[in-house]
């Protein structure tokens, strides 16, 4: 192959993965095409639930307040029994934020809402997916990727420097690679429907036949619309009728009441459940996110979640990489993200099992608040460090003040593509400047004033630790100021240049 990239990187699948990492990579000026081979976006609800961590990375990218105001926190359940009685109870443990956690009750936002912020969030930054427009072929060499789209405009073939493929769990890109996608049948097979309902109350999530799998119904209503999602499962053969009326007669067989009516249907879907993970999440120059690489049953609100994650990784690595850092670094997002992914399956397995019991309830292990990187060898700190964070942990929140009294949060100094890094008590002077790389001295006569203690407190730090905080919101490394020699040579191995190359 020869020829000039037309972009840098080509997007194949604008789902919530596809679009997260489309967004990650505008704001870092890295050029890349968001295909679509669907006409339209997607309008149903499938991943309802944002979870705490996710919460935060859409903070980051700009869009937490749009998803907040347009979703809503879980409803309460009611569990119906055949007695005619019900009792109610929480899905999810309600708790209250605490500095190092700003978010922790998980969200519900139907999963076309999500990705309808997303896309309103992609065009503020000048780009947009093409629908319409489907990968069918590829090739790649050490220097890029010859692609093939058809679109409606016909066929064109392009070359550009990274593929990734976002595009399902029928990965066209996984398959097209011959990569492995072993794992198991769950030998469930259930429904799921956005209908438009008369006949129950929409504060409640209304559960009937729980411990039943013959007559268990689950009728959710959704944040932010008028709508309630179905649930259910159902024969693993044979067709199901998901019109209107044949969901009205499965209300009606599995309640026992004839009070509930479906009047429409906005989309539905009949499914069979599996867990799989691809052997490799890259391959050369084409890398696979999302449901692409893993796939699960959806309970436990993991999926999607997950999915944003994966591309949270990979797109400050690819635009080091693109930028002229080591290729190196991105094995570094198959080395930290699909073990992250494996534990997903076995805990959305677990959950799926809970459920055919009829316990539903959800705790801290699915809001992905302590999922880290400690074993990545992008991780380096002290191994005498026994208390506080530790590099490859998620760097936690904490308020702070500037030095000019106006109050902040560390997530407002980690907003952004940059790297950043914290200087405690420590001389900000012995680490020229770079550029990627904010740098903030928390102490006497520094920008930063720790007034409460909870940075010194929650990160267990000494005067003159260094703590430097990646692009996606994890702890590299905290060193101490003896250890600046490690330092430097970290920051020029992610890409962040030598000092002299630094901008004023």
């Amino acid at each position: 192959m020869t020829g000039q990239s037309a972009v840098d990187v080509l997007i194949c699948g604008a789902g919530a993965a596809g679009l997260t990492l489309a967004i990650d990579l505008a704001r870092r000026g890295v050029s890349f095409r968001l295909i679509e081979k669907r006409d339209k976006p997607f309008h149903g609800s499938r991943g309802k639930g944002i979870q705490p961590r996710t919460l935060e990375i859409f903070e980051d990218l700009g869009v937490l307040d749009r998803i907040a105001a347009a979703g809503g926190p879980y409803p309460r359940q009611r569990h119906y029994h055949d007695d005619g009685g019900h009792s109610d109870s929480e899905i999810m443990e309600q708790q209250a934020p605490i500095p190092a956690e700003p978010y922790r009750t998980p969200l519900m936002l139907p999963q076309f809402l999500t990705e309808s912020i997303l896309r309103d969030r992609l065009a503020e930054l000048g780009h947009r997916p093409e629908f319409g427009s489907e990968l069918v072929g590829f090739e790649q060499d050490e220097a890029g990727v010859a692609v093939r789209i058809v679109g409606v405009a016909g066929e064109e073939n392009v070359r550009v420097r990274w593929l990734v493929g976002a595009d399902g769990g029928r990965s066209f890109v996984r398959q097209a690679l011959e990569l492995g996608f072993p794992g198991r049948t769950l030998g469930v097979r259930a429904i799921v429907a956005d209908v438009a309902l008369a006949g129950l109350s929409r504060d409640i999530w209304h559960r009937f036949g729980d411990k039943d799998m013959q007559r268990q119904i689950a009728l959710c209503p959704l944040a932010g619309t008028d709508l309630f999602q179905i649930q259910g499962p159902v024969p693993l053969d044979g067709e199901v009728d998901l019109s209107a009326e044949g969901l009205n007669t499965m209300v009606a067989q599995r309640t026992g009441r004839n009070d509930i009516h479906v009047i429409s249907v906005s989309w539905a879907s009949a499914y069979g459940m599996n867990a799989r993970l691809a052997d490799r999440y890259r391959v050369g120059r084409v890398v696979l996110v999302g449901d692409a690489a893993h796939t699960h049953p959806p309970t436990g609100g993991q999926g999607l979640n997950t999915s944003v994650q994966d591309t949270y990784n990979l797109g400050w690595k690819l635009a080091a990489v693109l930028g002229g850092a080591r290729d190196r670094l991105l094995d570094t997002y198959e080395e930290e993200r699909r073990p992250v992914a494996a534990s997903m399956l076995g805990l959305a397995t677990k959950l799926l099992d809970d459920l055919k019991r009829g316990e539903i309830q959800r705790g801290r292990e699915t809001q992905q608040l302590d999922i880290g990187y400690p074993k990545s060898s992008l991780a380096i700190g002290r191994p005498t460090r026994d208390g506080g964070v530790l590099a490859g942990d998620r760097a936690p929140d904490a308020p702070v003040r500037g030095a000019a009294g106006q109050s902040m949060r560390l997530f407002d100094l980690f907003r952004g593509p940059h790297w950043t890094l914290l200087a405690y008590e420590a001389n900000r002077a012995a680490l020229p400047p770079r550029c990627g790389l904010h740098i903030h001295h928390i102490g006497e006569g520094g920008d930063i004033v720790d007034h409460a203690g909870h940075v010194g407190d929650i990160y267990a730090l000494r005067p003159g630790d260094w703590v430097l905080v990646r692009p996606d919101g994890y702890v590299a490394a905290i060193l101490a100021s003896a250890e600046m020699a490690v330092l430097q040579r970290y920051l020029e191995e992610v890409g962040l240049g030598r000092p002299e190359q630094a901008q004023p």
